[in-house]
């Protein structure tokens, strides 16, 4: 039978603080990023929001790529040097945007991000190592509520930060995460002993490959194109939001900021408190379906938000959606072996990265289009209308998948012992 690496607390709340910091970094430029788009280009709010789609869109290509090479990297040489590997580079990258003399270095940048920015892949994947199964869904939820606390923490430091300049957030940032690199280097221990280990291939280290090899696991393929569609819809959030409330509401940078802190707030709350007393009663598949259900609801409501104060009414459903996540990934995780959690944390990571690669000039260029009059109808919540379809189908992927998962077997405690050579 497979062994799990005892949990120490210490460790725990370091993978805790990697995402955290991952999270303050993307959320901290979030609400100063129109602004230096304009100030780069020249260009209009909803010209700029466009701008602000495809420098997403770099973000994410990179990542898309990188993200199942760290994953397969961390099984082959350990969690640990590519987690400090991963936090260096970031915050390498957010130097280079905070310096950035034109609208090409900024590019640069969120391209050069992207390859680092994938370090939650490895931190999953150490979770995974230390957490016993039935635990992994809280320990998950754990995680998640670093996500909320970063987009407390994010946003709110990043629209104040912006009022002394656009560029200060990308400094701090940068700040935090060569500091929680150095944090690393002396405080975290290797959670992949190396019995538990097997060889690089660079045939699963890619994103076809990775998702190759997952695919004789029906309940995970299926799980993981509603997970694909959730994270799509998601995206809507951190491109559009900004540019949506400053058109429609004449937010300052601040406001955006308290919102999105708001965002953090309701997360945190979801993944601190429901993901950690409400699934384990209700189960992780009637947990997915029921946030799915109030992600739907939720960005509807978005889409048709007449006045400020109705944005913070309808984020009142991601209280049920923060289940979303945490459930969908427990369950796949429980499906494939221990020496595989980081090929499948990178197989998950590549999918929504290739929805962050799709997303953004996707929700970009639905407000854009549908904010500056290029069609009859004036609907600039278009993109969170887009949201709650996508969220609506990928419930039903769920479905589907629930309905047969009863036939589909856990991974056979064979399978789970691996040598260093695969």
């Amino acid at each position: 039978m497979t062994t799990v690496a005892p949990a120490r607390k210490s460790s725990v709340f370091f993978v805790f603080s990697v995402v955290l910091i991952d999270i303050i970094g993307l959320g901290i430029i979030i609400p100063v990023i129109p602004r230096l788009v304009m100030d780069l280009t020249g260009e209009g709010l909803s010209r700029a929001a466009i701008y602000g789609g495809w420098l997403a869109f770099s973000y994410a290509v990179m990542q898309f790529f990188c993200a199942p090479v760290l994953g397969n990297l961390s099984d082959r040489t350990g969690r640990r040097p590519v987690i400090l590997f991963a936090l260096a580079a970031l915050g390498v990258d957010y130097l280079i945007m905070g310096f950035a003399p034109s609208i090409t270095w900024l590019f640069v940048g969120r391209t050069l991000s992207g390859m680092a920015g994938a370090s939650f892949i490895p931190a999953y994947a150490y979770l995974a190592d230390i957490t016993p199964p039935e635990k992994r869904a809280q320990n998950f939820g754990l995680v998640g509520l670093a996500f909320g606390l970063g987009f407390i923490i994010g946003p709110a430091l990043g629209g104040l930060l912006g009022g002394v300049g656009p560029r200060v957030p990308f400094f701090v940032a940068a700040g935090l995460a060569l500091a929680n690199t150095l944090w690393g280097y002396f405080a975290l221990p290797e959670s992949l002993p190396k019995d538990r280990r097997r060889a690089f291939d660079i045939k699963r280290a890619n994103p076809v490959g990775a998702l190759l090899h997952i695919r004789k696991y029906p309940l995970v393929m299926a799980l993981a194109g509603a997970l694909f569609l959730w994270q799509l819809a998601n995206q809507s959030f951190p491109s559009t939001w900004a540019y949506y409330t400053i058109f429609r509401f004449h937010w300052t940078e601040a406001q955006v900021g308290a919102s999105l802190a708001f965002v953090g707030v309701i997360i945190a709350v979801s993944q601190g408190l429901l993901t950690r007393t409400l699934i384990p009663r209700i189960n992780e598949k009637r947990s997915a379906m029921l946030g799915m259900t109030c992600g739907a609801i939720g960005y509807a409501g978005l889409a048709f938000a007449s006045h400020g104060w109705m944005m913070y009414a309808w984020l009142a459903a991601w209280l049920g959606a923060g289940m979303v996540y945490p459930s969908l990934n427990s369950i796949m995780s429980g499906q494939v072996p221990a020496n595989a959690q980081g090929e499948l944390q990178g197989a998950v990571g590549s999918l929504f990265s290739l929805a962050s690669v799709i997303g953004p000039p996707l929700m970009t260029h639905l407000f854009g289009m549908f904010s500056a009059g290029a069609f009859s109808i004036h609907l600039p919540g278009a993109a969170f209308l887009c949201s709650a379809l996508l969220v609506l189908v990928g419930a039903g992927l769920v479905v589907r998948a629930v309905r047969h998962g009863a036939k589909i077997p856990h991974a056979h405690p064979a399978e789970t012992v691996s040598s260093p050579g695969g």
